[in-house]
């Protein structure tokens, strides 16, 4: 990419907090826009030196990026790279998996315009947690940028294929090339509903898949990975405790949590952050029996909003909720590190909590409800407070004061 010139070499996305190094890998099973493809965080053997991968993993995203926020690609692809290109994901490309205990698993779902390696902060926290985490990268045209493939005509196979700049022509298999998917904004005087469903019910059964696939490597069998990377997948057989499986993401992602949880009762539970609650069906609502946590900011949510994650609401199905102080919609993505203060400010991806704390009160109180609702034998109740809002930089509820009440 470049990177080497990027000056943003003083902000970096913290680390897992737990016990164990991580590790992660990309995996996509099906070449079509069909198929699952998702980053793969995961517990790993101590290894030093080992290669950590680009925040960013190609210009493309960046492009991806640029249209979302409309602005030049050309422009902003010097920017970003300033910015972002000299950036890591805190966890070991490929590492050897740490075997020897049976991992809980959560299946991760981006928000609007993001793709699978901006939350790498909190994946990262779980799979050092000791989580088996697949974030998923979703092709319903909701991500800034996301990459399939097609066949090659016999012709294209036989003449001489220029190198492929965004990954190492080593992964790309020779009969397939590679095609771009970028955001689809709304047509001029399109309506917003009837597309922001449509594509949340594919991210819900694009979720189900990637699970329906960490299931068949569970299994010990077989998959080609179309990516072709260098780590060894059959590794992670007997791995998963398919009795621990949850669902968690970010704003759309949230509503994918729903969808995802009304979809597959394999879902035992789902963590909603700062949820964006339009493109659900309200008629899911009812079907929808697994205990559900939102993590909301300060800044994003509004009143419709809020009423209509109250109607989720049970008398017998834990749902909780909690408003972290001093944040904002991006104070949940990677984005909320990697800026100075100003510019962070500027751009709305820093609050007025420091980002770190605002990334630990959440990560703790995700992991104090995983562990109480996947029956975790861990020591992650010592944050049971947190779920209920009991610290001082936390709001039980919402600070939405017309509907002011904890859930």
């Amino acid at each position: 990419m470049g990177n080497s010139g990027s000056q943003n070499t003083g902000m970096r996305i913290p680390p897992g907090n737990g016990p164990h190094q991580v590790g992660c890998t990309d995996l996509m099973v099906g070449h079509t826009t069909q198929g699952t493809f998702f980053r793969l965080y995961y517990p790993c053997n101590p290894s030093e030196g080992l290669e950590r991968p680009d925040w960013i993993p190609s210009k493309e995203y960046f492009n991806g990026l640029a249209d979302f926020m409309k602005i030049n690609r050309t422009l902003s692809e010097r920017i970003f790279n300033y910015l972002f290109g000299a950036c890591k994901i805190p966890a070991v490309w490929n590492a050897s998996f740490k075997q020897g205990a049976k991992y809980p698993v959560v299946v991760f779902s981006h928000g609007l315009g993001a793709f699978r390696t901006l939350y790498s902060a909190i994946c990262c926290e779980l799979a050092s947690q000791g989580f088996i985490v697949a974030a998923v990268e979703h092709r319903d045209e909701s991500s800034s940028a996301t990459f399939y493939f097609t066949e090659k005509s016999e012709e294209e196979q036989q003449k001489e294929q220029p190198s492929c700049r965004s990954r190492p022509p080593s992964l790309i298999p020779p009969h397939l090339q590679q095609q771009w998917m970028y955001y689809r904004a709304l047509k001029p005087g399109e309506s917003e509903f009837p597309l922001r469903n449509r594509q949340v019910k594919q991210r819900g059964d694009e979720c189900v898949r990637a699970l329906d696939l960490l299931i068949e490597i569970n299994s010990g069998n077989d998959v080609e990975n179309v990516l072709r990377t260098q780590f060894d997948f059959t590794t992670l057989e007997n791995s998963m405790d398919l009795c621990k499986i949850a669902i968690m993401g970010h704003s759309f992602g949230g509503a994918t949590v729903i969808e995802g949880l009304c979809k597959d009762g394999r879902f035992k539970c789902g963590v909603a952050l700062d949820t964006w609650m339009f493109p659900i069906d309200e008629e899911i609502f009812p079907r929808v029996k697994q205990p559900i946590f939102f993590i909301n900011s300060e800044k994003f949510q509004w009143g419709g909003n809020i009423a209509r994650i109250r109607k989720l609401d049970s008398a017998y199905i834990p749902r909780k909720m909690i408003t972290i102080r001093g944040t904002v919609h991006q104070s949940f993505p990677d984005f909320t590190f990697l800026t100075g203060h100003c510019l962070g400010k500027l751009l709305k991806l820093k609050g007025d909590l420091n980002p770190y704390i605002a990334m630990d009160l959440c990560n703790r109180a995700s992991l104090a409800f995983l562990q109480r609702h996947l029956s975790l034998d861990r020591e992650f109740n010592q944050w049971d407070p947190l779920i209920d809002g009991k610290d001082e930089n936390l709001i039980p509820g919402t600070n939405v004061r017309e509907l002011q009440a904890s859930i």
